[in-house]
């Protein structure tokens, strides 16, 4: 039986969101044909906005889309299979942390197809990176198009075994967070040094990206990029000399290590 709605998505929270701002602001997918499902109504009223209808009935939501996207808290997701009262979607993607598909069978059903992602923070301004394990639809085409063409609304999409997604999460996942911190230290070193808090702001941000351009763009290898800057007796070997004399390397490892870590735990 044909379904009211071709997506429907339970937890409606910050990824949610982008990920319904992304697909209703492009031409893949119409508002109308998206359910929302969150018990805040501030949520729906969210969701409302963006032309979507919004429900507190999961059961309902699940009876009634073609793909049901999974955007809740892992903690919360045995409650609402409680809330779906045995209706069981067919086709599931996934963004919960942690949680992987076999749990999401076990608790649904092993008939159950599912796409688990992992999607990071930039998503929320379509510059996201997804890593995606969508192999259980391997034998239907219009679903791989499908769940490719919600997630190409985001950012950049790289399809990866399942086994993988814990090291996704180490680099992708919690990888902004890194990102973020570098660039507050390049800021606050460059406010040290006498520039104005803007104006180092400026340079560091705009330093990053084109730098992450550059190694996107080059069939250079990165430390080959890297001797390019360094000049013998110039200003940037001094710099690089210090972050590797304090183990720059070994600390970027040791946190993408314990994220990982962290990240098995969650799916045990």
């Amino acid at each position: 039986m044909k379904k009211l709605f071709k997506l429907g998505v339970i937890g409606c929270g910050f990824m949610a969101q982008a990920i319904l701002k992304g697909v209703t602001a492009s031409d893949f997918l119409r508002a109308k044909k998206v359910l929302a499902c969150d018990v805040s109504e501030e949520a729906l009223d969210k969701a409302a906005d963006l032309g979507i209808i919004g429900t507190t009935d999961c059961r309902y939501l699940a009876e009634n889309c073609e793909y049901v996207l999974f955007a809740v808290k892992p903690q919360n997701f045995s409650d609402v299979c409680k809330s779906l009262s045995g209706v069981v979607p067919e086709k599931v993607i996934s963004i919960m942390a942690g949680v992987t598909r076999n749990k999401i069978k076990g608790a649904l059903g092993r008939y159950v197809k599912v796409a688990r992602c992992m999607p990071n923070l930039p998503c929320s301004i379509g510059s996201g990176m997804i890593g995606v394990d969508m192999s259980d639809f391997n034998d239907s085409q219009d679903d791989l198009e499908f769940i490719s063409g919600i997630l190409n609304c985001l950012g950049t999409v790289l399809s990866i075994d399942e086994g993988k997604m814990n090291a996704v999460t180490g680099i992708s996942g919690s990888g902004p967070a890194y990102v973020f911190m570098f660039i507050d230290a390049l800021i606050d070193a460059g406010v040290k040094q006498g520039l104005t808090r803007n104006e180092a702001t400026i340079l560091a941000v705009q330093t990053v990206m084109g730098a992450a351009e550059m190694v996107e763009h080059s069939d250079v290898p990165v430390p080959e990029l890297v001797k390019r800057v360094c000049s013998k007796g110039g200003t940037t070997i001094e710099a690089v000399k210090v972050l590797q004399e304090r183990g720059f390397g070994a600390i970027v490892d040791e946190a993408v290590a314990a994220c990982t870590r962290r990240s098995e735990e969650l799916s045990e």
